[in-house]
């Protein structure tokens, strides 16, 4: 039973319980003796009627010899012996002193009235907890962690070293603000913090708090905001209240988005309470001076929505951007993570890291945790490389779904997709290396094969272009030139293959045909706030070419694979067949299949690229008739064909 009902239904109870005592107490009782007049006492006791008298105080408790009971009251200034014509003779007389007080009848007969007062009580309590939690509803809901609460240090957030630098000068400016106020310097009042999820933004503020060994308080963007207006706004102001009371500190605010959206966006026009609640910032953050001691700092991965107002000088003025971390963040966020964890001696995190492209540090994290749990499930003392292997697996596709039956013709199919992939990008010189292939079904997939780049990269070529798309239409052409029929299971290769193709025409100028330029203009969606959506602004012949350029780059990538897969076709057949053998192909096991079947290419290197040497251009003579002023050289470029439209 849930704690709030049984709470709930002690309070019935008892509700119960006191209507039943006070309406026992004033509800006559059926068993009460009869009230009589002492002259018929005293007639029954002449008539011998009358065989048990007990006095009590000014009552007398009369009890007949046929049992019946009655009540009689004698006068307060008389004694029992003063009544005239009472006959005791033959009766018991039990006399009771009236010097004591009867403390259980009063009890009794108070119990009801208890009962009932001690609910009224609870019920006026409870009123006024309910108000007093009425009164505090303006009240900040933000988390205060002590200085001298243990927290993380920048010790515990790697791959972010250029942001942890950046925020020293906030470190410092706490610590020792004299420093810069002797030169004149003036520490940002607002930091902003700047990367997709995971990345560790909040982790981030919070080692800055430690570093500086300050108080901080934590509080989400959604939680200012109200269906009430103007609660927002008064929770802006106790917030700022309570930092300043306890400079130096840390204001964290993650999620600011939630409240600074620029103003006037959004179907409708506005939101009255969330831009009274922005309001109230903008106008706290001004209201500091240089002598407080009170950083704010603020998180999102949505900077391109915020209000203009909120990113100027003086106020969140300082952007920190926390990026995915390259290749040697990955490995010190690895080495951060498994810390303490007892690994095999198997264990290379150097190979993690090149397997981890794109992953953020929440990913990475996720990664040690589900290679822990695996250790732990198959009852092993220390978590090997084949767990961390699985849990990037587990990670990027899901789960192994085991239960899922596949008919082995389905299994065939699928080990010659993926076979289809792996030779491709073999033999092709500017894909990345193969370095697992498995058939095993994760998620909604029936089987993957993933690539391990031997670096990281910030720019892509044609070429990798080219044989990335080679390689995605390889599971595709396999299909077709071993069962010369096609499935459904290359659905996403085709699908990620047409958005790199139209991407190379649209976006990177990779077309011969069209030339360098883009097309599609990415317009604000009004209505929507902020939203972008791409608009036209081609013509229609223009449009048909484009969708000419792309087909005619899927159709090349297509005949690459077909033709490499024509040429190697006993190799395909013989990666596949081992591929249903063992499932899953990986690691050195993998490599010694392919130097069998396929050599490995030698990779092309990008020449530099050398500036065109310049043409002189000559000087433009000044006409000799009439005389004007000199004329300044001009420069005529070379003329060039534009396309045509």
């Amino acid at each position: 039973m849930k704690p709030g009902w049984k709470r709930s239904g002690l309070i019935y109870i008892a509700i119960l319980l006191a209507a039943i005592a006070l309406f026992s107490y004033l509800l006559p009782s059926a068993n009460k003796p009869e009230e009589i007049p002492i002259s018929e006492v005293v007639a029954m006791s002449q008539n011998k009627e009358i065989a048990e008298i007990r006095v009590e105080d000014d009552m007398l408790l009369i009890t007949t010899v046929d049992d019946a009971q009655y009540r009689a009251f004698k006068e307060s200034n008389s004694s029992l012996y003063d009544i005239e014509g009472l006959d005791l003779e033959g009766v018991v007389v039990d006399i009771k002193g009236s010097s004591g007080i009867n403390w259980g009848g009063l009890m009794l007969n108070f119990l009801p009235l208890l009962i009932f007062g001690g609910l009224l009580f609870f019920l006026f309590r409870q009123a006024r907890g309910a108000n007093s939690q009425a009164m505090s509803f303006g009240r900040s809901r933000a988390r205060l962690f002590p200085a001298n609460r243990p927290t993380v240090t920048f010790d515990d957030v790697a791959g972010v070293e250029e942001a942890k630098q950046e925020l020293r000068e906030v470190v410092d400016f706490l610590k020792a603000r004299e420093k810069f106020q002797r030169l004149g310097a003036r520490i940002p009042k607002g930091v902003l913090l700047v990367g997709p999820p995971g990345t560790g933004k909040t982790l981030m503020a919070r080692a800055v708090a430690g570093e500086a060994d300050v108080p901080f308080f934590s509080i989400s963007g959604s939680e200012f905001v109200e269906m009430f207006v103007g609660v927002g706004a008064s929770r802006v102001r106790d917030l700022f209240d309570q930092a300043k009371r306890n400079a130096p500190c840390i204001v964290f605010i993650d999620e600011i988005d939630a409240v600074g959206r620029h103003r006037g966006a959004g179907l409708g026009g506005s939101h009255d309470e969330r831009e009274q609640t922005l309001n109230q910032i903008l106008v706290e953050m001004d209201g500091f001076d240089t002598s407080t001691n009170v950083i704010v700092m603020a998180a999102t991965n949505r900077p391109d929505i915020l209000d203009p107002a909120l990113l100027r000088p003086g106020r969140f003025d300082r952007r920190v951007v926390l990026d995915r971390p390259d290749i040697s963040g990955r490995l010190a966020i690895l080495k951060v993570h498994t810390n303490g964890k007892p690994l095999a001696k198997d264990v290379d995190l150097e190979v993690l890291a090149k397997e981890t492209v794109g992953f953020s540090g929440a990913d990475l994290a996720n990664l040690v945790n589900e290679a822990a749990i695996l250790a732990a499930r198959r009852n092993k003392g220390a978590i090997g490389m084949q767990e961390l292997e699985e849990s990037i697996d587990r990670v990027i596709a899901g789960p192994e779904r085991k239960s899922r039956k596949i008919s082995p013709k389905e299994k065939e199919i699928t080990a010659y997709h993926e076979a289809g992939h792996a030779l491709v990008a073999r033999v092709l010189p500017n894909a990345d290396p193969v370095h697992k292939i498995s058939i095993v079904a994760r998620g909604m997939s029936l089987g993957h094969t993933r690539q391990l780049p031997i670096e990281d990269r910030y720019l892509m070529t044609r070429s990798q272009f080219k044989d990335m798309l080679a390689t995605l239409l390889g599971g595709h052409t396999a299909e077709e030139l071993i069962f010369n029929e096609m499935t459904t299971g290359a659905q996403n290769d085709i699908e990620q293959a047409t958005k790199i193709a139209r991407a190379m025409v649209t976006s990177f100028g990779m077309s011969d045909k069209l030339g360098p330029r883009t097309f599609g203009h990415k317009e604000e969606l009004v209505f929507l706030g902020r939203e972008i959506s791409e608009q036209r602004d081609y013509s229609d012949k223009v449009a048909e070419q484009i969708d000419d350029e792309v087909y005619q780059i899927i159709q090349e990538a297509h005949e690459t694979a077909r033709e490499i897969l024509t040429k190697n076709k006993s190799k395909l057949i013989f990666l596949a067949e081992r591929l249903m053998a063992k499932e899953t192909l990986e690691g050195e096991e993998l490599e010694a299949i392919f130097n069998e079947i396929a050599p490995k290419p030698a990779r092309k290197v990008t020449p530099t690229l050398t500036p065109a040497p310049v043409e002189p251009v000559a000087e433009a003579e000044p006409e000799a008739k009439p005389k004007k002023a000199p004329v300044m050289p001009r420069l005529v470029p070379k003329q060039t064909p534009a396309p045509s439209d």
